[in-house]
């Protein structure tokens, strides 16, 4: 039962890392089109995508939750 019970959070937590970078990915969007940024801005939205992005990859490799 354990296992089913830790399945089901690492799904939760892989639902909630994906919504993280998809909004990331928005707000990201909208600020580039809405004022601009600049180089320095793009690389840190860059940066952060890359970080959510690793841990969804990671979350799904530790747990192979993600579909």
């Amino acid at each position: 039962m354990r296992d089913f019970r830790s399945s089901v959070l690492s799904c939760v937590e892989h639902e909630r890392l994906e919504f993280e970078l998809l909004e990331l990915r928005t707000r990201g969007q909208d600020l580039t089109r809405l004022r601009g940024l600049t180089r320095e801005g793009q690389a840190e939205w860059d940066r952060r995508e890359r970080v959510a992005l690793s841990r969804l990859v990671d979350d799904d490799l530790e747990h192979e939750c993600g579909r």
